[in-house]
């Protein structure tokens, strides 16, 4: 348990807890916390305090970036939060707010199916946003809301790896904060992040085949239903053999 190498809540920590709520669209974008904008490539990156990281994790799910939903969600969770210790504020930022919503409900009902459950001793995967947190890391490759002329950036245009400040946030935060990690599964959610990881990572077990869990991804159940047999034959590799799931 910690927080993760590249922290910037100290920096945004009293900003945060300077608004009120409910919290609109412009409270968050804006220049207050604005980390960096490239106009030609049409990107802006928003501060996000994901900064949490759980380094006894068995598993990490990692999406893209966190989208200004799940930014709201978070930005809330530490309002009302304040009252505890930096170190707990920012697990419960993580339990409340990442993949909330939609997407935390398609996801986990596509690993229920997958049987994760059962190789991590719960009941569901739900539970891995409540009780059973400790089983897991969830993050994003992009660690800070990233926008795509105005809009949640869905990592294919412009690609990450092409595009200089896109790869350091992903070089700098997510593989040195999975390198914390003791040779976790991570599930990459949706192809753009699985190309992502492929640039990096040749021995590091990574499921394939997962597809993105969200709502506007129109292909993700026959992805899945694909994929389906295929990913339970991994996941029952790594857990069940001890065996590496290899790129």
């Amino acid at each position: 348990m910690g927080i993760v190498t590249d922290s910037k809540f100290h920096l945004f920590k009293e900003k945060i807890l300077s608004l009120q709520l409910p919290l609109s669209d412009n409270d968050l974008l804006n220049s207050n916390f604005l980390l960096q904008k490239d106009e030609a490539k049409k990107l802006e990156v928003y501060y996000t305090p994901f900064d949490y990281i759980n380094e006894k994790a068995k598993v990490v799910i990692a999406g893209i970036t966190p989208g200004l939903h799940q930014m709201k969600k978070a930005y809330t969770a530490v309002i009302e939060n304040q009252h505890l210790s930096e170190e707990e504020l920012l697990l419960e930022v993580k339990k409340n707010a990442s993949f909330e919503g939609s997407m935390r409900k398609n996801l986990i009902a596509m690993l229920d199916e997958l049987e994760l459950p059962r190789h991590l001793g719960i009941s569901s995967s739900s539970k891995l946003f409540g009780t059973a947190s400790h089983l897991v890391y969830t993050t994003s490759i992009l660690p800070h809301a990233v926008f795509f002329n105005h809009q949640n950036f869905n990592g294919s245009r412009p690609n990450i790896i092409k595009t200089d400040m896109l790869l350091d946030y992903l070089r700098n935060s997510f593989i040195k904060d999975i390198s914390r990690l003791e040779n976790p599964l991570i599930i990459p959610l949706g192809v753009n992040v699985s190309k992502a990881l492929d640039y990096f990572y040749k021995n590091q077990p990574i499921l394939k085949g997962f597809p993105h869990p969200s709502g506007s991804n129109g292909h993700r159940h026959r992805q899945f239903r694909e994929n389906k047999e295929e990913m339970k034959r991994q996941i029952d590799s790594f857990f069940l053999q001890g065996l590496e799931i290899y790129l």
